[in-house]
């Protein structure tokens, strides 16, 4: 006889079942959406080990043979704060193993946070292989099928992030295979890796799949700073999804326990909505709701950053001081002295590690122009690549062999650099020392944390496995992460990975705000800025606004709008603008400031759809509590009319209005009240962007 549990929290409610001889399961999940009933045959809870593969040979992380046996010992519940957190248990006889799963809902969001503790209760080895996080039918009933859905995924890559594409789940991808007649399940699926530490330089770990037939739709996260995988599969009764961290297969992760021992896996989130658009804004709530608390979450100050399209890399007193005063002019609150501040000698790259300042650069030292950034009345800000130490850098003859990554006694060595291992308390040390001297002699209020290598698998020196030494060193990583803002609670750090290749919510979910990309070509920026805010919160997404004085009032607008939907982030060469151009700088950061109390309340949406790389048009919405806010870019001139879709509006009466910029030629907007559509038309035949606010009349 089956036994059954009923949870939730008044959005998001969950049943469970199991019974003496069925490893417990999600039998049914109901939201606002409606209610998705889930077939048997998928265990709440798998764990691959070397001595226990799969119940039928495959590489999937589910339908492992622990699963399948496993049973049900108890449950219970933790209520703190606005977070329950319900604790299942199952025990595999053979082999001692206990198995915990902590499911955590948040009051309001229906959105559910996953991971599993696997203890070895038992007197031999156990040699994991694979556990992954979450897994679950994606529902539908008796006679759900996977073709009723649609994956939503992202590709990435320096200059290039976070390019969303939409792929039906039939034909190629899940074609019928009737494998009803054989009574056994499909051995394949469709899987999202990612591998090393740049957790989104190759593919998100936020995804997607929608049913219209079903009028229902998930979204996940898979919480990790290293590598992950995500899949969806078909077996005899559904399809499924199954998220998870570092794996044997594909990332060379083996943990070993010994009795008495246990381990953890990554935290993964899912939320459920009736479309995509409502999943990714359930994900939203749930991240704000979440992310560490930290003044700058609403304070938002505007960012100045001498790098992108200006200095390069290469600072002098010389060349700061002017664009110090022209950024205080502007507005900006925040000023950033980016790479280069460290070097005497030209070219730096395999001697950084030190972090101490230039003396060549400048001649009074750095804390001249740290003074006049203070002076003009911004607080002062240094960009870092800590976890890096150049091969050629004093600090990698001082440091001890263990305090890096190594491969077989060897350090790793990736783009002339080494890589540090911060399980070392040397390591920690080094950069923990780095840090309090900057903030404690310089008054540095603002670091941008870079990272452009990506060393491999791991590291081997006192690990189970390669995979195992990287997910410790990731885990170390966070600590340290954590330890630097308990010390420094008004410090505020910036998340950059070569633009965005680890934009990951366990960085996320600590740091106040991400680089959404390195990407110099003003007119190639749109598709990254829009699509950003399906990955991080868009107060979070910092997008460079970087006019130059050559360009025309359009294209200074244009890269100015880039940015205001997200954490206002300049650069250029503001210094040697004209009154017009830098009026539109000081208009743009105006504007920015007075967005930013609707921007920390907001969701997304693409009223022109999913963001196209080369598309003539990109689109971004930003869902207030009582307006709607959309940037809308035209790239190609020739192609100047588009439609924007708004169907919260139809059948309403609405008032359009030109947020900025207020100085140059009004675009024309049409709104269609039964279509809930509006038509934007730029009429200057240049490229162009604005940004609108649009509002149901009274």
């Amino acid at each position: 006889m089956s036994e059954r549990l009923h949870w939730g929290n008044g959005t998001l409610a969950i049943e469970f079942e199991w019974s003496s001889e069925s490893a417990p399961r999600i039998a049914a999940v109901a939201s606002s959406s409606g209610r998705l009933e889930m077939p048997a045959g998928l265990p709440l809870i798998d764990v691959l080990t070397v001595c226990h593969g799969h119940a039928l040979a495959n590489d999937r992380l589910v339908h492992t043979a622990i699963g399948h046996d496993a049973r049900y010992i108890a449950h219970s519940e933790e209520v703190e704060g606005g977070a329950r957190t319900l604790r299942l248990s199952v025990g595999h006889a053979a082999t001692g193993i206990t198995a915990t799963i902590a499911l955590t809902l948040f009051d309001g969001l229906a959105a559910l946070r996953s991971s599993i503790t696997v203890t070895n209760g038992g007197s031999d080895e156990i040699v994991l292989r694979s556990i992954p996080s979450l897994s679950l039918y994606l529902g539908g009933g008796a006679d759900s099928d996977i073709r009723d859905w649609t994956v939503h995924h992202a590709l990435s890559d320096w200059l290039g992030e976070g390019r969303w594409m939409s792929e039906p789940l039939g034909g190629i991808r899940f074609p019928r295979l009737e494998q009803h007649l054989t009574n056994h399940n499909p051995r394949g699926e469709f899987s999202v890796t990612s591998s090393g530490t740049w957790s989104t330089g190759k593919h998100l770990p936020i995804a997607a799949v929608t049913s219209e037939r079903l009028g229902a739709a998930w979204a996940w996260q898979i919480e990790h700073n290293g590598p992950w995988r995500w899949e969806i599969g078909e077996d005899t009764a559904s399809g499924y999804l199954a998220l998870s961290g570092p794996t044997d297969t594909d990332h060379q992760w083996v943990v070993v326990l010994h009795p008495g021992e246990q381990f953890t896996t990554v935290p993964v989130t899912i939320a459920i909505a009736s479309d995509f658009t409502g999943a990714i804004a359930e994900l939203t709530a749930y991240r704000r709701a979440v992310r560490r608390p930290h003044p700058d979450n609403t304070a938002m100050p505007v960012v100045f950053n001498d790098y992108m399209n200006t200095l390069n890399g290469d600072p002098t007193t010389e060349k700061l001081l002017p664009l110090i005063d022209a950024a205080a002019g502007a507005g900006a609150e925040i000023f950033c002295i980016d790479a280069g501040w460290y070097d005497d000698s030209g070219d730096w790259w395999d001697s950084v590690g030190e972090w101490r300042p230039s003396t060549t650069r400048f001649p009074g030292g750095l804390g001249e122009v740290i003074d006049h950034i203070t002076r003009a009345g911004m607080t002062p800000g240094l960009w870092l690549e800590p976890e890096v130490i150049g091969v050629n850098s004093p600090a990698a003859l001082t440091l001890p062999d263990d305090a890096f990554l190594q491969r077989n006694g060897k350090r790793v060595v990736e783009h002339h650099r080494y890589h540090l291992d911060l399980r070392h308390p040397a390591a920690v040390a080094h950069l923990d020392e780095v840090v309090d001297r900057l903030v404690n002699d310089f008054g540095v209020g603002f670091f941008k944390l870079d990272y452009n290598i990506n060393p491999g698998p791991g590291t081997d020196r006192d690990a189970d496995s390669v995979g195992a030494g990287l997910l410790e060193h990731n885990r170390a990583h966070l600590a340290w992460l954590d330890g630097v803002l308990e010390r420094h609670p008004d410090l505020v750090l910036e998340n950059c990975g070569s633009g965005a290749m680890r934009s990951d919510f366990a960085m996320l979910s600590r740091l106040q705000m991400q680089s959404t990309s390195d990407q110099q070509d003003f007119l190639k920026y749109p598709p990254i800025a829009a699509a950003a805010p399906a990955a991080m919160l868009p107060e979070q997404a910092a997008s460079w606004a970087y006019p130059q004085p050559e360009m025309s009032a359009e294209e200074v607008a244009f890269c100015l709008a880039t940015g205001l939907l997200g954490r206002f982030y300049v650069s250029g060469y503001l210094n040697r603008m004209n009154e017009g151009q830098l009026g539109l700088v000081q208009e743009a950061v105006a504007t920015a400031k007075r967005l930013a109390p609707e921007l920390v309340a907001s969701t997304p949406f693409w009223p022109a759809g999913i963001p196209t790389w080369e598309g003539p048009w990109t689109a971004l919405g930003l869902a207030t509590p009582g307006s709607r806010l959309i940037t809308v870019w035209n790239r190609d001139a020739a192609d100047s009319v588009t439609t924007l879709h708004l169907p919260g509006l139809a059948s309403s009466q609405v008032t359009v209005g030109t947020i900025f910029p207020s100085s140059l030629p009004e675009w024309t907007t049409h709104w269609d009240s039964e279509a809930g559509t509006l038509r934007v038309t730029n009429p200057t035949g240049q490229v162009g962007a604005r940004v609108f606010r649009v509002d149901a009349a009274e």
